[in-house]
């Protein structure tokens, strides 16, 4: 019996503790996939370069900035990436140029320092490489990242669309 599943595109967007931005940008790709009827071709997910809030849920702002804007992002929990991410993601979508700076220290082939990538190098309107780190300020800061990274996860997903639809 031969199986006709194609395995989907995957794709890891890596934060400092994964509980504000990279769970922000997996959400906000997962909903591009699911909206555009490509949910079941892509596999998302995110993590922390750090271990400091593994297991827990999103940060309540981040929550409550993507429920602002229709998204759930109620069933996050933060984990820490490793090695073995490299070998299961396509693509490691890093949020900041220091996170860039230690997947690449981590990476230990061409190939997976090859899957690197930052988010906002996806949008061309974008006026620097990182996503600012919201922890340390109010909500208003929560829906400015949100809307930073609802505008490169377009981006990246309008520029992977044509690889991951199935070709009739």
């Amino acid at each position: 019996m031969t199986s006709t599943a194609v395995e989907p595109f995957r794709v890891v967007f890596v934060c400092t503790g994964n509980i504000c931005r990279s769970p922000m940008a997996d959400v906000v790709f997962r909903g591009f996939a699911d909206a555009s009827g490509l949910g079941m071709r892509v596999a998302s997910t995110s993590a922390g370069t750090g271990d400091w809030h593994v297991g827990e849920r999103a940060d309540q702002r981040t929550i409550e900035a993507l429920a602002r804007s229709g998204y759930d992002g109620t069933r996050h929990r933060a984990r820490q990436f490793t090695h073995a991410d490299f070998a299961h993601s396509d693509l490691v979508v890093a949020l900041d140029r220091s996170h860039e700076r230690i997947l690449r220290g981590w990476a230990r082939t061409e190939t997976d320092a090859d899957k690197i990538a930052l988010l906002l190098s996806f949008d061309p309107s974008a006026r620097t490489m990182d996503v600012p780190d919201p922890y340390y300020a109010g909500p208003g800061m929560f829906d400015e990242v949100l809307g930073m990274i609802e505008s490169a996860s377009r981006a990246l997903f309008r520029q992977l669309e044509p690889a991951i639809r199935p070709v009739h």
